[in-house]
């Protein structure tokens, strides 16, 4: 689907036929160009609406103008529709796009229970429910899973949800615009301290400690930042942030290259497993439903693979919903264990997913939603992210935090989906968040990141 089958159908100006003398915006912008900026899900309403007018016009173009200019296409778009049901009907051909345009895809991962619904869909059969013979690739870290991505190796990857973000504003990569779809789980991290530091527990007492995040666009570095500037360290000078890949976490832990850690799972509980360190705080205690990974893909998949970018997508939200429910997590850990998966004994990962842990402080805790799985990219999420960047210096331009939330989550899509496998999906996108007890308001991103006495200049 190109853009110039996009023009408003009810315009007396356009011409539908694109044809040599076409002088639409569309036809006379360069070559490669989208000016009009359209989402995915824009083009394809706009496609069907433009197939069902010209289909009353019988296909001619000229009858159409005319009628347009004679009544207005306003007027034209509302008696069509108290006779035709337009929505209902772009629904319905949205909802039937066919065979997937191509079945058998390479999807990245990075080995950590974050990733449960990508990885679980392949030897649960998600994948193959809707038509996909999709395979899940082990990925070391998430510079390799970006590049992977970038360079077309991946068609779709497990991601950290500032990535698409970054990604796309060209932040730490060349810029490239992303989608996501779907949050893969919320909650579901935790800052680990050596049990050298048994008697450090209060983060005042952390000046010149070495931390561990999985990568520097991540909710992982964001919220450790948060977390130690609400003690009054700076985390560019007090403390060293260090990039590890989560699988090699607990060697630099229990080698001392680290004093602690903000990772996903299973690595913390694996700290405590391997005897090396405790749980300091589960990061829901820091931010209560926060979002952690997510699906994601480059703009172009979903533009050129409609059908098998909406069969994965489906996969992904049916699997997504499948580990929400608590009475399937211990299925899901023997699921996901073997060495091509996440390699780690099933207690540990049961311990993560049923929430039943101990926590290498002598207790073991009841944490049900310890780490959760909620398919909803909520735009205000995205908002909170990008304030994040800015406050820390990972952008210094200006950002319109709405725009680009809104263009890389595409909530649209996920309650499209949700809804049609029968699942609830909120009518809103954005809302405000708690974080420490601070309320952030994602109408006003610049004020709150003006409000903070901490952050780069």
């Amino acid at each position: 689907m190109t853009i110039k089958s996009l023009g408003n159908p009810f315009s007396e100006k356009t011409d539908l036929r694109h044809g040599a003398d076409c002088g639409c915006h569309a036809c006379t912008a360069p070559a490669g160009t989208d000016p009009a900026r359209m989402s995915r899900e824009d083009m394809l309403d706009r496609a069907v609406e433009s197939a069902i007018v010209r289909s009353v016009f019988g296909q001619s173009d000229i009858g159409r103008r005319s009628f347009m200019g004679m009544l207005g296409g306003s007027t034209v778009a509302a008696a069509l529709a108290s006779v035709f049901p337009l929505d209902k009907a772009k629904a319905a051909i949205l909802d039937d796009l066919g065979p997937p345009e191509k079945t058998d895809l390479n999807i990245g991962f990075v080995p950590i229970t974050c990733a449960t619904p990508i990885i679980m869909a392949q030897p649960m059969g998600f994948y193959e429910r809707y038509g996909l013979n999709a395979q899940v690739i082990k990925t070391a870290g998430w510079a390799v899973a970006r590049d992977k991505s970038l360079s077309g190796e991946y068609d779709a990857s497990h991601m950290l949800t500032p990535m698409p973000l970054a990604m796309t504003l060209g932040a730490g990569s060349v810029a490239q615009p992303y989608i996501m779809p779907a949050v893969e789980n919320i909650n579901g991290q935790a800052i680990v301290l050596s049990n050298e530091h048994l008697d450090k527990r209060d983060p005042t007492q952390w000046k010149g400690f070495t931390f561990g995040v999985p990568f520097e666009y991540s909710m992982h570095n964001f919220l450790l930042r948060y977390y130690v500037a609400e003690f009054g360290l700076d985390p560019d000078v007090d403390i060293q942030i260090r990039v590890v890949p989560p699988p090699e976490m607990v060697a630099n832990l229990r080698a001392g290259n680290l004093d602690g850690y903000l990772s996903p799972d299973p690595f913390n509980q694996r700290a405590v497993w391997e005897g090396i360190g405790f749980i300091h705080i589960l990061t829901k205690e820091i931010w209560e439903g926060h979002p952690c990974c997510a699906f994601a893909a480059p703009l172009s998949f979903a533009q050129e693979l409609p059908n098998t970018y909406g069969a994965l997508l489906k996969s992904i939200i049916d699997a997504t919903q499948y580990a929400s429910n608590p009475e399937n997590r211990k299925e899901i850990s023997a699921a996901i264990a073997p060495t091509n998966y996440l390699n780690q004994p099933v207690p540990v990962i049961e311990q993560v997913l049923t929430g039943t842990y101990a926590d290498g402080l002598g207790e073991v805790k009841q944490v049900p939603d310890r780490i959760d799985f909620d398919p909803f990219p909520w735009h205000s999420m995205g908002v909170w992210i990008l304030t994040q960047m800015k406050r820390w210096g990972y952008i210094e331009e200006h950002v319109d935090y709405r725009a680009v939330a809104e263009q890389v989550y595409l909530a649209a899509d996920a309650k499209k989906v949700m809804e049609e496998l029968g699942y609830d999906a909120p009518d809103v996108t954005y809302k405000t968040h708690t974080i420490m007890g601070k309320t952030f308001d994602p109408a006003e991103p610049e004020a709150y990141v003006s409000s903070f006495a901490i952050g780069k200049g």
